[in-house]
């Protein structure tokens, strides 16, 4: 584990698991949460004796508390100088709902033109672009992403504990079978971080257009969604994805929700590894 301190002086937060010459896993975290999140994935893939590296967004988990910055530019700048520093070559990018709005346009601005990018997954990821427009009618409406910063600004704590416990993980459908420990985790991650960072990051994940970022990128990418996913509708996420995208592969799971990460890790894990080892 260490830091790497960006361009703009942004101390970031990495952790770097297992044989140096191995293939490294890079793993991107979803909002607000922290490499924390990876927890079940960086285990497994370090028993299949690969290089594990995760890092924490700016303003999210142990990394710097900046007032600014909160934007994918950044955010793919800094996974970036991690890449870097650590000068991981041959490697492949996981990304989940913001991570993969970060590897998107990571690979297609860094990675692939640095020649540092194998392939990359894409896991209930919100590119291209979540926000309701003109030209992206079937997105979510500006007054949800509204209601998630009035909700964050007057009781963030609350707020969180109501996302852990409802749409993220399914928590909320019949017959669930909830994870206190899930939840706790979830709420922890989100609240080590900063509060400016997740309320500007709102609006990094919800409006930011990855089309081009999609349409760049040549490297063969995975992509990953339940059909239950209350947070990205999936019909406007994974099959756009897989439609921008040059080489891709789309696999919808059933059932499943946003942190299906978390909750179905025994299905996903061994199709992560099938596609790294194909």
């Amino acid at each position: 584990m260490g830091y790497v301190t960006t361009k703009d002086g942004v101390e970031i937060f990495f952790k770097d698991w297992g044989p140096k010459d191995a293939q490294p896993i890079v793993f991107h975290h979803g909002w607000p949460l922290s490499s924390d999140d990876w927890d079940a994935q960086m285990m497994f893939f370090l028993a299949h004796g690969y290089r594990v590296v995760a890092s924490d967004r700016r303003g999210h988990g142990r990394s710097a508390q900046v007032s600014d910055g909160h934007d994918m530019d950044h955010y793919a700048a800094d996974a970036s100088a991690v890449a870097e520093h650590l000068d991981l070559k041959n490697a492949v990018h996981i990304g989940h709902s913001t991570g993969g709005g970060e590897v998107a346009r990571y690979v297609a601005k860094f990675g692939e033109p640095q020649g540092r990018v194998a392939k990359a997954v894409l896991v209930s990821a919100v590119p291209p672009i979540m926000v309701k427009t003109e030209s992206n009618p079937g997105g979510t409406p500006i007054e949800v992403f509204d209601g998630f910063r009035s909700a964050l600004a007057a009781n963030r704590a609350q707020f969180f504990l109501d996302v852990a416990a409802g749409p993220f993980y399914g928590f909320n459908r019949p017959g669930a079978k909830v994870s206190q420990g899930v939840i706790d985790n979830w709420w922890r991650q989100g609240m080590t971080g900063s509060a400016k960072a997740h309320y500007e990051g709102i609006k990094a994940f919800s409006e930011t257009d990855q089309t081009e970022d999609l349409k760049a990128i040549t490297v063969p990418v995975l992509v990953l969604q339940g059909d239950d996913d209350q947070v990205v509708p999936y019909k406007d996420a994974s099959l756009l994805q897989a439609k921008l995208l040059k080489n891709a592969t789309l696999k919808v799971y059933e059932g499943f929700p946003h942190g299906m990460l978390t909750t179905h890790a025994d299905v996903i894990n061994p199709d992560l590894l099938a596609f790294v080892k194909g």
